[in-house]
């Protein structure tokens, strides 16, 4: 089973996801400072909620872990909706870059020879991302 099934825990469904960029639409829309910021006035902002993530991290306390991911949650959000806006893309294609980036990161487990049962070790792992960041690096558009 993998963690989408519900093996070992609660997982979420994404929905909230897809509430929340309606959310942030909305609050572009109708919020003046919301409507006018741009991704450099945003900048700062990123930056700080960063930061406030490693702190939480540091802390050890998932209360406050949670909540700093979500706030930096909505940085990416906000960033995705101005670029909608401006017709750069969207949400989908952050996401969807970032699917397939991961999918070509990680030929262990989505590769052809991901389901031979072969156990990677930590450095593997590591030598194959490097590998595919600089198979990227050497052809970007691909």
């Amino acid at each position: 089973m993998s963690p989408a099934d519900g093996e070992g825990g609660t997982y979420a469904s994404g929905e909230g996801l897809v509430e929340f960029l309606d959310l942030m639409r909305l609050m572009r829309e109708r919020c003046v400072w919301k409507s006018s910021q741009t991704h450099a006035t945003l900048a700062p902002y990123l930056r700080e909620e960063s930061d406030e993530v490693l702190e939480a991290i540091d802390e050890g306390d998932p209360e406050h872990l949670k909540d700093e991911l979500g706030d930096l949650l909505l940085q990416v959000y906000f960033h995705a909706a101005i670029a909608e806006e401006a017709g750069e893309f969207t949400m989908d294609d952050v996401i969807a870059g970032l699917t397939a980036k991961m999918k070509r990161r990680n030929p262990h487990v989505f590769g052809p020879e991901a389901d031979s049962g072969r156990r990677y070790t930590i450095d593997e792992v590591e030598q194959l991302w490097q590998a595919a960041k600089a198979a990227e690096r050497a052809h970007p558009a691909e």
